[in-house]
């Protein structure tokens, strides 16, 4: 089903999976790119949740799907907000909401009323930075070095807003790429009394509570998918839900 949300910047579309009653799973695509090469993965994922008789939901957030907010309006804050915003709509109907979080949308879910926060394949901001600098520095090429602050403009005026950065076709906000350089996964240490799961590929070495089979579609030139893991990863959704459920 498609519906919506409301947030502080307007109206987002969000599509709904599964019952109407219910916990809910609420999923938060990667930041740029990889969202548009992830999504059909996720709502595979979805639907699959759906058939085990749970529900979900994917909410467009601003910079992202079908939103008209531009990146380059944006920062990690304000589609923090949105993604609060969407799991409102489930808390003003008395369900508790899960947060399932791929990659740099680990995130995004933060500041949401959640019962828990499920990860999958989580990437520190510092990390996905140093990604989109070796993006732009083989984008200007060799000739020129970028610091570690490349994305400010020195030569402005002290007061004067800094232009969005074009990073692979993105307009992107010199407000994401700074908080970028802080910003990590909300993790148990944030807040222990709530649950967290972290699933990880197999190829993946760093800390996981499970390791999946599975190639990493976030790395392919064209949007993928990946029914296999897709099962694999909703089964341990429903499983972690029902357990945390009680």
């Amino acid at each position: 089903m498609i519906d919506h949300y409301d947030w502080a910047g307007g109206r987002e579309a969000m599509l709904r999976f599964g019952p109407d009653t219910g916990p809910v799973v609420v999923a938060a695509l990667p930041l740029f790119e990889e969202a548009n090469r992830t999504r059909a993965f996720v709502v595979t994922i979805l639907r699959a949740l759906a058939e085990r008789g749970i529900a979900s939901a994917l909410p467009d957030l601003p910079g992202q799907g079908e939103s008209l907010v531009p990146l380059r309006a944006l920062s990690i804050l304000k589609m923090q907000d949105a993604y609060a915003s969407a799991v409102e709509v489930f808390d003003r109907e008395g369900r508790r909401a899960y947060a399932a979080s791929i990659r740099s949308g680990t995130l995004l879910d933060a500041l949401g009323l959640m019962f828990g926060r499920w990860h999958f394949a989580p990437v520190e901001g510092a990390q996905l930075l140093r990604e989109l600098t070796r993006i732009k520095q083989a984008e200007i090429g060799p000739s020129r070095r970028l610091g570690d602050c490349w994305f400010f403009d020195g030569n402005l005026p002290e007061d004067a807003e800094d232009p969005p950065i074009e990073i692979a076709g993105n307009l992107i906000s010199t407000d994401i790429l700074t908080e970028l350089t802080v910003k990590t996964p909300f993790s148990s240490d944030d807040a222990p009394e709530i649950p967290h799961r972290t699933v990880r590929l197999e190829s993946d070495p760093k800390p996981a509570d499970l390791r999946l089979p599975g190639a990493p579609l976030w790395r392919r030139a064209e949007p993928d998918n990946d029914p296999a893991l897709a099962t694999l990863l909703a089964d341990d959704i429903a499983a972690w839900v029902r357990a945390c459920e009680g």
